[in-house]
């Protein structure tokens, strides 16, 4: 029970022998009923014409009962004895009384059927007639000439001309219905396994086409887990079905791992070759110090420390922003935090130049420290390309907020924009490792951006320069408005 297949089968198999069992009963009982109400209807016809006859007059000796080897008569009287039976009747059940033989010899006639015998008050004689009502049936048996079987039994009450009410029985017999239920059911047991193994087979070998794609799925993952080789990709087959598509998203999936192994490996590398200079210089200067105190370079060592700091601190975020870390939700003034960030630079080589709208609200939802690790990078990246000056700008756009960092160097290359939000990209002419930076900035602002549910992109400014355009959307209710 393992097997997919063997569950699909199963379950197929139970479901379709409840449902034929089911169906099964309620053919037999359909049949049954109708062959039942079938024999009641020929017992009632016979009833009927020989309560016909008894009302006419017609004396119990001469009582036609037709076919009386098929259809055994039996008539009472009030008091529920038999006055009359048909001929060759032995035995009887299931009509009140098991009498076959008359409680009196049978007259000749009708009792008071004389016209002699008519009252000379001038009264009316009284009225025969067979009753209207639906008969009663029952079930019984009857033995016949030696016979015995089963019959549907039908009473029908018949007043005769005397005003004597007699009740007449007759039978019709179920040996054909009994037969034919039993040919059916016999039937249906006989083809009810062979349906069910039919059934069986089929689920298995569908099942198991279905799912043999799957199983190239499943070998071929555990060939990529052996292997680790994330270049590989699963069949997908040519169907539309839910199986291609899985086949489809898992291929997506190994693409997106892929790249994200990658990813993390280069980090990895360029992390190690960015560390491995610093701690270079700094161990350098250590040993030359130790060696020669006099030659010992203070400042270096300080300037490379805290270059180390500060990559150690970028790892950090990135390895947080990367774990998933969401900001927070609250309220964050991005005119008075650029105001901020510029006022902290005020010893700068260029002390870049604010502007800050005063119409609409400047409010963002996020971490008021992470935006302001944005704002900072930017503003270091602009300082360290900038010939002589270095603008920013805050504004509303609709319902986002907008801060723009624009300086006037030699701008960013059109075909170079999308990568320098690359992690450790440095373009050629940043490349110095004490003027350039790790390459981490940029990519830690736009990691941050977006996980603020904003962008930063890059463009040509006025001045030929390079120009980043931050986006964020403003605080839900606060209201902004457009400005310019």
């Amino acid at each position: 029970m393992r097997s997919v297949r063997a569950r699909a089968a199963l379950g197929a198999t139970l479901v379709v022998a409840v449902a034929l069992t089911v169906a099964g009963l309620a053919v037999l009982l359909v049949l049954r009923g109708n062959l039942t109400d079938r024999a009641g209807l020929e017992a009632e016809v016979t009833a009927r014409e020989v309560a016909g006859e008894l009302a006419l007059g017609t004396a119990y000796a001469e009582l036609e009962a037709g076919d009386e080897d098929s259809h055994p008569v039996q008539v009472t009287d009030e008091e529920g004895r038999v006055v009359a039976v048909s001929k060759d009747l032995e035995a009887i059940s299931g009509t009140g009384t098991a009498q076959v033989v008359p409680v009196a010899p049978a007259p000749a006639t009708v009792p008071g059927d004389d016209d002699d015998d008519d009252d000379d008050d001038g009264a009316d004689p009284p009225r025969s007639e067979v009753s209207s009502d639906p008969p009663d049936f029952t079930n019984g048996t009857a033995t016949v000439d030696g016979e015995r079987a089963d019959y549907r039994f039908a009473a029908v009450e018949v007043t005769t001309r005397e005003g004597v009410t007699l009740t007449v029985h007759a039978g019709a017999p179920l040996a054909a219905e009994q037969e034919a239920v039993d040919t059916v059911r016999n039937s249906m047991l006989t083809g009810l396994p062979v349906m069910l193994l039919v059934v069986a087979g089929v689920t298995w070998l569908v099942t198991r086409r279905a799912l043999r794609p799957v199983e190239g799925i499943r070998r071929e993952l555990a060939a990529i887990t052996a292997s680790e080789d994330l270049g590989r990709r699963v069949p997908e087959p040519d169907s539309r079905d839910e199986i291609a598509r899985l086949a489809r998203t898992t291929n997506e999936t190994l693409t997106v791992l892929e790249a994200s192994v990658d990813r993390q490996r280069r980090f990895v590398a360029d992390a190690s070759h960015e560390l491995r200079s610093p701690i270079a210089s700094l161990r350098t200067q250590l040993e030359v110090g130790e060696a020669h105190p006099e030659l010992l370079d203070v400042p270096g060592a300080v300037a490379d420390t805290v270059r180390l700091q500060v990559l150690a601190a970028d790892l950090l975020l990135l390895a947080r922003l990367d774990a998933g870390e969401r900001p927070g939700r609250t309220a964050v003034d991005l005119g008075a935090l650029v105001r901020e960030e510029v006022y902290r630079r005020a010893a700068d080589r260029i002390a870049p130049e604010v502007s800050v709208a005063d119409t609409g609200t400047l409010e963002v939802g996020g971490s008021r420290g992470q935006l302001a690790r944005v704002v900072g990078n930017l503003l270091d990246n602009a300082e360290r390309h900038a010939e002589s000056s270095v603008a920013v700008s805050v504004r509303t756009d609709g319902a986002d907020v907008l801060v723009e960092v624009t300086d006037d160097g030699a701008g960013v290359p059109e075909a170079e924009r999308d990568r320098i939000f690359e992690r450790f990209v440095r373009l050629d002419d940043a490349r110095s490792r004490d003027d350039g930076g790790a390459g981490l900035g940029l990519a830690i602002a736009r990691d941050v951006a977006s996980r603020h549910g904003g962008t930063l992109t890059v463009g040509e400014g006025a001045g030929g320069g390079a120009r980043f355009t931050l986006r964020l959307p403003g605080r839900p209710g606060a209201g902004t408005d457009a400005g310019g």
